[in-house]
């Protein structure tokens, strides 16, 4: 078994890591304006990802994008994951961000709602998670009522990312609670100037994200404007959200790798007491686990792509991949605040951003908690004799 990259993503990751260490990270205290980047410099960064040849990198190739398979989009998100001048959410800076779920359209719903996304002329933004309804989605009380030729939609939906900047939905109801996620979901288009369809509120979370609450009163859908057939929904999130963890776990590598760089340095150059820290043991231990840790988080994260790429179904893998991942993530950023003491929390510094949004990654798209429940029931299914 190679556990080798290939040629062609060797090459693809170390000019991604020049881009990141050259036009990247010597701008990431000044790429924001609140809490989203600065115009100027998203443009900037667009342009150079032109010039790399990586634009659309994640769109396929019948659709004008590179067409990477997983392991390749592993390899960008795990560099992409090193620096915080790029937003962990809506920082997308090469071309429009799609969500899977829009290539599950048919070809007039592609027409209407997928090529303009590609084009940049729309934006989208996916809704599913509600204030009782977040790790478990099979739990959604938004319901979607036949009326004839429409869906009559009721309901709320939390924490939707580009809410305010979207110009139409990929919402997820209930057309059959009792069915829950086994046929009981399906998911509608919807644009955003329906009539019922309201922006309530954004709240402003501890990492630079700023998500919508939406509510649904008498939101009147056409039938046409259902994905694939009733109760599917779930099944077209959970693709979009099985690559969202193994994106997850890449950006944890990513995300180690910076905050062992930085500590490394730090404690190699830091005396207290006539020693440096990299001469007391704590600290040798302490980066000597980060650094074995990270190297079977990438081992894992690469093996689990490959797997998607050759067809096999990495559905508990991708879970696995994912708590590893961000637990990590926010093992070796919380490492890296202690090291570094005092300087560690201050904004001179991005550990404190990277601490801040790995420990909300833990939480979004799976918290760790269910995701090892389920995974619990492929582990007594193969060991429980």
């Amino acid at each position: 078994m190679d556990f080798e990259l290939p040629e062609e993503l060797r090459m693809l990751k170390e000019t991604l890591r020049r881009f990141v260490d050259r036009e990247i990270i010597p701008i990431e205290r000044e790429a924001y304006e609140g809490h989203q980047l600065k115009p100027e410099v998203r443009a900037s960064l667009e342009d150079k990802a032109k010039e790399l040849g990586l634009w659309k990198f994640d769109v396929p190739e019948e659709y004008g994008g590179m067409g990477m398979n997983l392991l390749a989009k592993c390899v960008v998100w795990e560099e992409m994951g090193r620096t915080i001048a790029i937003p962990t959410r809506g920082g997308h800076i090469f071309g429009p961000a799609v969500s899977p779920i829009l290539y599950f359209l048919n070809d007039e719903q592609k027409e209407k709602y997928l090529h303009p996304v590609l084009n940049g002329e729309k934006k989208c933004a996916f809704a599913q998670t509600e204030p009782d309804a977040g790790g478990d989605p099979g739990g959604m009380r938004s319901t979607a009522v036949r009326d004839g030729d429409h869906y009559i939609i009721n309901g709320s939906k939390r924490f939707i990312t580009s809410a305010d900047k979207a110009d139409f939905f990929q919402l997820q109801a209930a057309t059959d609670r009792s069915k829950g996620s086994r046929g009981g979901i399906s998911t509608f288009l919807i644009d955003a100037d329906t009539p019922g369809l309201e922006l309530v509120r954004y709240q402003q979370m501890m990492m630079d994200d700023r998500p919508w609450e939406i509510s649904m009163q008498d939101v009147r859908v056409p039938v046409e404007n259902m994905i694939g057939e009733e109760g599917e929904g779930f099944k077209f999130g959970q693709a979009w959200i099985t690559a969202g963890r193994i994106r997850h776990a890449a950006r944890g590598i990513g995300v180690a790798e910076r905050c062992m760089e930085l500590t490394g340095s730090y404690t190699n150059q830091r005396e207290t007491f006539g020693k440096k820290l990299s001469a007391r043991q704590a600290v040798q231990f302490g980066m000597v686990d980060s650094w074995m840790d990270t190297k079977m988080l990438r081992l894992l994260v690469y093996n689990v792509a490959a797997k998607a790429d050759a067809g096999e179904d990495i559905r508990y893998e991708s879970y696995m991949a994912k708590v590893k991942g961000d637990e990590h993530a926010f093992k070796v950023c919380d490492q890296a605040l202690q090291f570094h003491g005092g300087i560690g929390l201050t904004t001179d510094l991005p550990i404190e951003k990277l601490w801040r949004d790995s420990r909300s990654m833990v939480i979004t798209e799976g918290p760790p908690e269910i995701l090892r429940m389920v995974i619990a029931r492929a582990f007594y299914r193969e060991y429980g004799g």
